[in-house]
């Protein structure tokens, strides 16, 4: 979406429909554009000023949509969680054994951490949040960490992966796909799908069993 679309004076005449779609749309434009500037320089290093004048909006407006920085922030975060919470529920709802239940999940983990919140969710550390922001937050990042640790557990159940420790692995594999948050470059010839599928074979191959 455009700064001038975000900016644009709305007609009179518009339907509530067509009035609930542009508030909408200019929220999105706002978080899109928020998200964007706190990955490439931090949380701190951002104000809301950088973030409204980028849009060519006005500070109000982004209060008026989405609150103060840690509300956006907080929004961001919350947005990049939901993504990997849908990922986890797919994956157990999904047919196959452990280890292609796990593999599925894998796959969207990596390619939701390469995705604007996906790559907010790592690279925001509690430190950027008030105490109580910095509670949600480890709360719902846990729930992603329980999510794999099921699915792993699940694997090693049905003998699909080697025995491991669930805890080990699921921090191990998170770890591994995490990074690629930060060293992926959006303009390269790979899309993050596919890294995130070439990944996951690699460190699949590690969780076959042995014998």
């Amino acid at each position: 979406m455009s700064a001038k679309s975000a900016v644009a004076i709305p007609s009179p005449f518009r339907t509530r429909e067509e009035k609930a779609r542009e508030r909408e749309e200019k929220r999105e434009a706002v978080l899109r554009a928020a998200v964007r500037m706190f990955n490439a320089r931090g949380f701190h290093a951002t104000s809301l000023d950088d973030v409204a004048a980028s849009l060519g909006i006005s500070k109000p407006t982004i209060y008026h949509y989405l609150g103060n920085k840690e509300q956006v922030l907080i929004e961001c975060v919350t947005r990049g969680l939901e993504m990997l919470r849908a990922a986890a529920d797919e994956a157990r709802a999904g047919e196959g054994n452990g280890l292609a239940r796990l593999g599925y999940f894998l796959r969207r983990y990596g390619a939701v951490i390469m995705d604007d919140f996906g790559a907010c969710v790592v690279r925001t550390g509690d430190e950027c949040l008030s105490a109580e922001g910095a509670i949600l937050f480890r709360s719902r990042k846990r729930d992603i960490d329980l999510a794999m640790r099921g699915l792993i557990a699940d694997a090693v159940a049905d003998g699909s992966i080697a025995p491991v420790d669930v805890k080990l692995a699921a921090f191990t594999l998170a770890g591994a796909l995490n990074w690629s948050a930060r060293w992926r470059d959006p303009a390269g010839a790979m899309s993050a799908e596919a890294i995130a599928a070439a990944q996951v074979d690699l460190l699949i191959a590690g969780l076959a069993p042995r014998g």
